[in-house]
């Protein structure tokens, strides 16, 4: 199991967390299997940006992103230099640091998991 660190979010996860997750594992379920509910408009299907996230420790071991990811990341809110799209990024064996930005350009929440 793999460790991530999730900084605090106002909304999602106000204290921050430290969670574990499978290698093989994207980062969106990782958070979703642990009660942390970050937004996934297209139900992880790289058609969003609503499931962004900053990678502020470990970016570098995660796969280099795919030409569809790295097209929407430009739309996406708080675009910074290690943004991945959460429902892309598969977690390895190097721990990860991810930051959830506080918008979306998300106008209305699903509620779906």
């Amino acid at each position: 199991m793999t460790q991530l660190i999730v900084l605090p979010h106002p909304e999602l996860c106000p204290e921050g967390s430290v969670i574990e997750a499978a290698a093989g594992t994207s980062v969106c379920d990782a958070l979703l299997d642990n009660g942390i509910e970050i937004e996934h408009a297209c139900e992880k299907s790289c058609a969003c940006t609503t499931c962004h996230v900053v990678v502020r420790e470990g970016f570098a071991s995660l796969a280099p992103a795919e030409e569809l990811e790295e097209d929407l990341l430009d739309k996406a809110w708080g675009l910074e230099p290690n943004s991945r799209l959460s429902c892309q990024a598969i977690v390895g064996t190097t721990p990860l640091v991810i930051d959830i930005p506080r918008y979306t350009i998300n106008m209305a929440k699903e509620g779906k998991r």
